[in-house]
């Protein structure tokens, strides 16, 4: 590794009102290194980010890029300069071609003709210096998780990135697909390319990259070399405190069967696609976690809003405690369901308006929080939020701040508890709807990525509520991309690809290898 340092932040101080999103922040990157930059969510990692790309100013400090002043306040400069950044969510289009993605926004529109043979020939250049190998004609839409990866890199390096920040670069990823990208990596650094890597997984921080440096509160608390450090230092850092994580134990004792799907199709929501369940046979037993592994897009969702009565059945049966499964979000809640959402920020919680109502907004019509379902009882509702925000830790600026004022983390914490926490009966009521919705604690748990996104104290967190569910008797469906989330919660785990879901195996019978194939398409039903 060479020394010299290709990029300087220096004393970087952002304010949003008065709040400190970044407090004198000075940082050094050096050519053909890996720094890992670390911090659970809302430390100022975004922030300093936006920053060095131009789409934030400073309000103190200054950045250097290859020993000049870089502009503050324009992202072009910072193109131009050589800094490039893969996104954790992927920014291409689906009916064009690699080449066609690669090479968008790279030519000026007064130019009469394409020069698309340049473009290709530079494509298979970079491609080929890096070992990217593509297919430049292929369309977006047809390629794998980790192949669109690639072309996200690519993308950064035909236009001359000598620094690439990847963001959360394996959220998506198989097993197989992250050690290819590792692999990428090395020979990326081994030319000069310098690297900023933002992860949660330490357990790839400590893997690829040389120095760590750790963000808590906006400050920076911590750097060291990667190898001076280990795990259990980077959570003290990143958190304040020492993180327990949660132990792989087995079920407690598994019950009788509260949901059963044999043969479920459904439609697309869109239309077409994979995004839809093909003949899934699944069933989720009170006391136990089932886990369902796979990369995003492969009928999770379609499982998820089927579970949340959001998508109906066009074949096959679906029945919870022995009935039919309703096709209403409103009876499903009404029968024990409940549900922890993928995307929190837009499904999970309306981020106008308050914690308090978000906190009683899937059970308003019960007696407990409404009378005659119309007039809402505040009183009761607030003192459930409160219940809420005690149990579950949910930090923020009270129970009338808006939900979008939340962290991610707690967030999050707010819709575990309305999901887990039962509400106390607020006064004696009489009428058949006590039995619509009687205050006890869920009999079915569909949990879509609960802990995505989230730092390593949150995870720690949200795992362990959901162990707890499962030993108090609820049946809990854990869905989710990160295969270490399923092999420390799954007493069961099945994978699902392209809509079909394989047999739902103890997780002792499974390897990691075996999962990654599985996730890949190798494998869809049956044993691995």
């Amino acid at each position: 590794m060479t020394h010299a340092t290709v990029l300087r932040l220096q004393g970087i101080t952002k304010r949003f009102g008065t709040l400190v999103a970044n407090d004198a922040i000075s940082l050094d990157l050096k050519a053909g290194e890996v720094l890992a930059l670390l911090g659970e969510n809302g430390a100022g990692k975004s922030t300093l980010m936006s920053i060095l790309f131009g789409h934030y100013v400073a309000d103190e400090g200054s950045i250097e890029a290859f020993g000049a002043p870089l502009p503050p306040g324009n992202p072009k400069a910072a193109l131009a300069a050589g800094v490039g950044m893969v996104h954790q969510h992927f920014t291409l289009a689906d009916n064009l071609s690699v080449l066609d993605n690669v090479m968008m926004g790279t030519e000026p529109l007064w130019r009469p003709v394409s020069r698309r043979a340049a473009a290709l020939a530079r494509l298979l250049e970079v491609a080929q210096r890096f070992g990217l190998p593509v297919q430049p004609d292929a369309k977006i839409g047809s390629l794998s998780v980790g192949e669109r990866q690639r072309v996200e890199i690519l993308k950064a390096l035909y236009r001359g990135a000598r620094i690439l920040i990847l963001d959360e670069p394996t959220a998506v990823l198989t097993p197989q697909e992250s050690e290819a990208l590792f692999a990428t990596l090395a020979q990326m650094v081994a030319q000069g390319l310098s690297v900023i890597f933002i992860s949660h997984k330490l357990g790839e921080v400590l893997r690829v990259s040389h120095r760590v440096a750790v963000l808590r509160g906006g400050k920076l608390v911590a750097e060291a070399r990667t190898a001076d450090t280990t795990q259990a230092q980077l959570a003290l850092w990143m958190v304040g405190h020492a993180v327990e994580a949660p132990q792989r134990r087995p079920a407690k004792t598994v019950g009788d069967a509260v949901c059963v799907l044999d043969h479920v199709s459904t439609a697309s929501a869109k239309g077409g696609g994979q995004d839809r369940l093909r003949e899934v046979s699944l069933t989720l037993r009170a006391g136990e976690i089932t886990a369902i592994a796979g990369v995003s897009g492969n009928g999770q969702v379609a499982l998820a809003e089927l579970l949340c009565g959001t998508r109906r059945a066009v074949s096959g049966t679906a029945q919870l405690m022995g009935r039919a499964l309703p096709p209403s979000p409103a009876r499903l809640v009404q029968r024990g369901v409940a549900r922890i959402p993928e995307d929190r920020h837009a499904v999970g919680v309306v981020g106008d308006l308050p914690v308090w109502e978000n906190a009683v907004s899937e059970r308003l019509r019960s007696p407990v929080f409404s009378r005659w379902s119309v007039f809402v009882r505040r009183a009761a509702a607030r003192l459930h939020a409160r219940r809420i925000e005690k149990a579950f830790d949910v930090r923020g600026a009270g129970l009338m701040a808006p939900a979008r004022s939340l962290s991610g983390g707690n967030m999050q914490k707010l819709i575990l508890g309305r999901a887990l926490l039962a509400p106390e009966q607020a006064e004696e009521t009489k009428g058949s709807d006590n039995k619509k919705y009687p205050n006890r604690a869920p009999r079915l748990i569909v949990a879509h990525q609960p802990t995505w996104g989230l730092d390593i104290g949150a995870v720690a967190y949200v795992q362990q509520q959901l162990i707890a569910a499962r030993d108090a008797g609820a049946a809990v469906l854990v869905i989710s991309d990160d295969l270490d989330e399923v092999l420390t919660l799954g007493d069961r785990v099945a994978v699902m690809h392209g809509g079909h879901l394989g047999e739902a195996r103890p997780v002792a019978a499974w390897t990691r290898e075996a999962i990654g194939l599985a996730m890949a398409g190798a494998t869809t039903k049956g044993a691995p």
